[in-house]
């Protein structure tokens, strides 16, 4: 009987310190968020998790300027280039149906091509890991009216008409926003309908994530957070109207809260919608034999793999489109996830260095 209430004791402990860690934790990211983001300007959420437990989850400042909606932790945010971490897996799942292969080449989704020999050297594989050597020579600059409605196939046309290659496929790095806006089209060429509903089906519902969307076409005016950018101390809304490429879905298209972004990361580990195995092989860095660059590849299939303060194995994406800011990581070893969503700009590489320091500092990373 002693015994038996030694081990309660004990385990109530245990628990008890798990909380006041917890608190603590809570507490430092709270402080951290709150000496750089006003209650009453446009602002930001956070969520910081071990795995299925939320260790802190805020929303700091207002979501629209004008209705003055607090961010909580359920704003619906853009998520920038996090939306190509998506595509990338739309297209796996497709793969894992059978129903295209990495290695298949543009020529066989885009006869159209311009130049035939760079459409059959450029695979899908290259797409995904920004190693395609295709020029974004998109005229945004010199036409930005039309790139503020511009869609996905609007924004991939001009790639199609290149007659060269920035470098051969597979031999060096150079991010590319447009190979995902082709991604996208071959999700529609082969499902037979649009990409966002095939990933608002085959990602979104069986993760869970009841509170996102997806650009197709005008974007609501309410019920999501809007961007701005500050202007001699005035703000400023840049987002859909505003900003060039902001109807491109593919390459940065995703909505979402900082909790449907826990969704997301949980949906992956369970997994949710794709084999473990394509997983954790999209989450590998992709080397090619044609490298030739003095950089290492840090790329897998639309994931950055990195490290963090303390050296371990992190993945992830941020995302930066009009005044929103976005970054999503995590540490596979330690199950930590770190969502950070903000609609005006800050820096969340920094922002989330930050936290990591917090985490290790509490011995929780």
């Amino acid at each position: 009987m002693k015994k038996t209430g030694a081990i309660i004791s004990l385990s109530f402990l245990l628990f008890s310190f798990k909380l006041m860690s917890q608190d603590k934790i809570a507490a430092r990211i709270d402080s951290l968020f709150s000496s750089i983001l006003k209650q009453d300007e446009p602002g930001g959420a956070v969520l910081v998790a071990k795995g299925e437990d939320v260790l802190f989850s805020k929303g700091y400042g207002i979501a629209d300027i004008t209705t003055k909606t607090p961010i909580t932790a359920h704003t619906i945010f853009n998520t920038g280039s996090v939306s190509k971490t998506f595509v990338s897996n739309a297209i796996l799942l497709l793969e894992q149906r059978k129903l295209l292969s990495l290695d298949d080449n543009l020529l066989k989704y885009f006869p159209e091509f311009r130049n035939k020999d760079i459409a059959q050297k450029v695979k899908i594989r290259h797409l995904l890991s920004h190693v395609s050597g295709l020029p974004d020579n998109r005229e945004v600059n010199k036409n930005p009216v039309f790139y503020l409605t511009a869609d996905d196939a609007q924004n991939f046309a001009p790639v199609q008409q290149t007659d060269s290659l920035v470098f051969e496929p597979g031999s060096r790095y150079q991010y590319s926003n447009p190979a995902f806006n082709g991604l996208a089209l071959i999700i529609e060429k082969i499902t037979g309908n649009k990409w966002q509903d095939f990933v608002r089906k085959e990602i979104f519902s069986p993760a869970g994530m009841i509170e996102s969307d997806i650009t197709d076409g005008a974007h609501p005016e309410t019920g999501v957070a809007h961007a701005y950018i500050k202007e001699k101390r005035k703000f400023k809304e840049l987002d859909y109207g505003e900003e060039p490429t902001f109807c491109a879905a593919g390459n940065g298209g995703i909505w979402c809260s900082v909790t449907d972004l826990h969704r997301y990361y949980l949906a992956l580990y369970k997994p949710a919608f794709l084999n473990k195995e394509i997983i954790e092989n999209s989450m590998q860095v992709k080397t090619f034999t044609e490298w030739n660059s003095e950089k290492e590849p840090v790329n897998g299939y639309s994931w950055f793999i990195t490290k963090t303060v303390n050296g371990l194995k992190r993945i992830g994406h941020t995302g930066s489109q009009g005044g929103f800011r976005a970054d999503f990581e995590f540490v596979p070893e330690k199950k930590i996830v770190i969502c950070l969503l903000f609609n005006i700009p800050h820096d969340v590489s920094m922002l989330t260095k930050k936290i990591e320091t917090i985490l290790i500092e509490e011995k929780i990373l």
